[in-house]
């Protein structure tokens, strides 16, 4: 089911009985996948409203403030998710993303070296960690990263497509294409190569922080993590 369809579920759901933590944390995943982050937000809000220590609703709540680029907004329920999990990787995680948003880079690393404590070499952890490194331009790092991430047997498509996207950047364009071709259709397979090789025409700005199209999700654990 896709995301609209799910939160045209959800909502109903929630009508039913507005007091349904389940239905309000669910709304919140698909309006934020649909990109509704401001009513991502509200909806876990309102969950919290009513039960202030529901974890998944802290968790979707940094998530909704990270995706709209306040994860500022996002690190104090994480923390508090953090306090009442402490052995759930899911909001150290999320805490490495938020922290990294606001330039706390040495806590965003301490974040997510605790969450692989917890889970170790987690694809999502990995991948968060891997992306943070390829917008300070360390696209080595950030390579080292996601084939570690891509190794595990957890790990998604999406992980795969992000490594060819960062191998293509430092011109290793025949493994990013054989990788592409193999995760992607054949049409969204040639877009990717045909955004590496321009990219990679300008001087392979998008490794020092340049926009990537959607096959290198940004902070793509945001729907598991």
């Amino acid at each position: 089911m896709d995301a609209l369809s799910r939160s045209v579920f959800w909502a109903g759901e929630q009508e039913i009985n507005p007091a349904d933590p389940v239905a309000g944390v669910k709304l919140a995943q698909a309006l934020r996948e649909m990109g509704r982050y401001d009513q991502a937000v509200q909806t876990a809000e309102g969950v919290l409203t009513v039960q202030p220590a529901n974890l998944d609703a802290l968790l979707e709540l940094g998530r909704a403030h990270i995706a709209r680029g306040q994860a500022f907004y996002g690190v104090a329920p994480l923390e508090k998710a953090r306090d009442l999990a402490p052995r759930d990787w899911r909001a150290y995680s999320l805490l490495g993303v938020a922290y990294e948003q606001v330039r706390r880079f040495d806590d965003a690393h301490a974040a997510w070296n605790q969450a692989l404590v917890l889970s170790p070499d987690n694809p999502d952890v990995l991948t968060n960690a891997a992306t943070a490194a390829l917008t300070r331009g360390d696209a080595p790092g950030a390579e080292t990263l996601l084939r570690r991430a891509a190794a595990q047997p957890a790990a998604s498509s999406r992980v795969r497509q992000n490594l060819a996207m960062v191998v293509g950047l430092q011109g290793k364009m025949g493994e990013a294409e054989q990788i592409l071709r193999r995760e992607l259709p054949p049409e969204q397979a040639e877009q990717s190569l045909q955004w590496l090789q321009a990219r990679n025409s300008d001087g392979g700005a998008a490794a020092s922080g340049g926009t990537t199209p959607d096959t290198a999700r940004t902070w793509s654990s945001l729907q598991g993590g």
